[in-house]
């Protein structure tokens, strides 16, 4: 890695009603906001934070979404001209320095006073693509193998945007987020 590893961003935000399939609502927290100043670190979330479906977001595995500030370029370049500020892809947490090839899962993150494990690369839902206008957006979430990973709480805290990531490993011969979504994309291709 060798460069400076640290929280660009803090974000958070409620759910609420983001368009409709089918005529019905469908309500998602994916729009964030960046917060200034410090956050407190809850078992299941950051304070102001909060998922809509805890059958596919939050819980204890997927209690933080980490997302590389690294990815924006690209992304601005798939939507030239859309504003993209820090918490765009629905992250809590904007990192620089930490990409999923070099975080494997069980990895332990320190960031102010609370503590991490990495469990998973995000796996995106037709909400992205409903946030973005478009499903496509889903394929090349994939496809980019840029998904970002979740986080489970360790150990309650603060954190703040600035703050540095101290990356604690615990078990190297565990696979990497970038290893777990190529698996998904080739059997997702066989299907």
């Amino acid at each position: 890695m060798g460069e400076v590893i640290r929280l660009i961003s803090v974000n958070v935000g409620k759910p609420r009603e983001i368009g409709k399939v089918r005529e019905k609502p469908v309500e998602s927290a994916i729009h964030k906001t960046s917060v200034k100043g410090p956050v407190r670190v809850r078992k299941l979330n950051l304070d102001g934070d909060g998922q809509a479906d805890l059958t596919v977001h939050g819980g204890e595995d997927k209690a933080v979404y980490a997302y590389p500030s690294e990815h924006y370029a690209y992304w601005k370049g798939k939507f030239p001209g859309r504003v993209m500020p820090w918490g765009m892809f629905g992250e809590n947490l904007t990192t620089q320095g930490l990409m999923e090839g070099d975080v494997h899962t069980g990895d332990r993150l320190v960031i102010g006073s609370a503590e991490f494990f990495v469990t998973q690369p995000r796996l995106p839902c037709f909400k992205l693509g409903i946030k973005f206008g478009t499903n496509v957006m889903l394929k090349w979430f994939m496809e980019s193998e840029r998904t970002g990973f979740y986080l489970g709480v360790s150990r309650e805290g603060q954190i703040e945007a600035g703050d540095a990531i101290s990356l604690v490993r615990t078990n190297q011969t565990s696979v990497t987020i970038a290893s777990i979504v190529r698996m998904a994309k080739k059997k997702s291709s066989r299907e």
